[in-house]
């Protein structure tokens, strides 16, 4: 049975969506490293929910994890967020979605969130940190505690000048979704590891971005790694070695991604990535010196084209 949750031991895991639809890039262009032969021997299973096999674009969700564990409201990511200025990344640009009713309907209102994970501070992770009132951004999640990785902090702290790969894509987003929620007292820059509670914890996990982290949900019998942009599409899985055009590290982003999903396959974690569409998450097992998708999680697919998208 399809469903908009899950339970993994003693906490509950919610998918709340933003976005799904295509994001103006071919399989090669997305993924420079693959062949086009790869796309077509998967076609069966990647499309459609991961390619549009008329126009042969990249589709992608854009989504936060609702885990509640421990008594506590706990989002995980959270998406590009409504009337953002982005220039350089224009599929993001002045987004206009129901997120927050979403969330709502999810039983969570902004007041009722405690902890705010973002796994890297990219464009399509950090959106809903702040909301626009009047001509000021404010947090969205005013009792929420954000956790952010400090190496991600002052990556793309402009102040620092650094060059990322991403060049300008990231443009405003410092700015606009991260500083306002650091300036309010809220954030804690994490380093090392960080233990959430009981049943999560966060690991570092770089090469996509520096500080780019998972996290660990240990709870009872059950295991899960929430993973971000660790990949960004099921090929990714049966060709680990494959990096997006988006990854600061490319050898370190694929020495994270087998070391992830050989602790995945090895202790039968669903693995948990930010925009797959369809299912939404997959547990893996080891086939070789690759990896094989054993299973989908019960996650209902979103079965229509954001309206931003058309």
């Amino acid at each position: 049975m399809l469903t908009d949750k899950i339970t993994l031991g003693d906490v509950e895991i919610t998918r709340v969506w933003e976005y799904f639809g295509p994001v103006a890039m071919t399989p090669q262009a997305f993924f420079p490293e693959s062949s086009p032969r790869t796309w077509e021997e998967h076609s069966s299973w990647l499309e459609p929910h991961f390619v549009d096999p008329e126009t042969r674009i990249v589709n992608s969700a854009i989504q936060t994890w609702l885990v509640r564990s421990e008594g506590g409201n706990i989002l995980i990511d959270t998406g590009v967020g409504n009337h953002k200025e982005r220039p350089y990344s224009p599929v993001w640009s002045r987004l206009d979605t129901d997120f927050l009713g979403n969330l709502a309907r999810a039983g969570v209102r902004p007041e009722d969130v405690d902890l705010v994970v973002n796994t890297h501070l990219h464009v399509d992770h950090v959106g809903w940190n702040t909301y626009l009132a009047g001509r000021t951004w404010v947090p969205t999640f005013p009792n929420a505690t954000y956790l952010l990785p400090k190496a991600d902090f002052d990556f793309w702290n402009p102040a620092n000048e650094h060059k990322p790969l991403l060049g300008r894509g990231n443009q405003n987003v410092f700015e606009d979704s991260v500083a306002p929620v650091h300036e309010a007292g809220l954030t804690r820059l994490w380093e090392d590891s960080h233990t959430i509670d009981a049943n999560l914890r966060l690991e570092p996990a770089p090469g996509h971005t520096p500080g780019s982290s998972v996290v660990v949900l240990e709870s009872g019998t059950d295991r899960a790694v929430f993973v971000g942009d660790m990949l960004h599409n099921p090929v990714q899985f049966v060709e680990p070695d494959t990096n997006s055009c988006f990854c600061e590290d490319p050898a370190g982003a694929r020495a994270t991604r087998r070391k992830v999903l050989g602790w995945a396959a090895d202790r039968g974690a669903l693995v948990v990535p930010a925009h797959l569409g369809g299912q939404g998450a997959v547990e893996v097992v080891r086939e070789g010196d690759r990896f094989a998708i054993k299973g989908w999680a019960p996650f209902a697919p979103h079965t229509e084209i954001s309206e931003e998208a058309r």
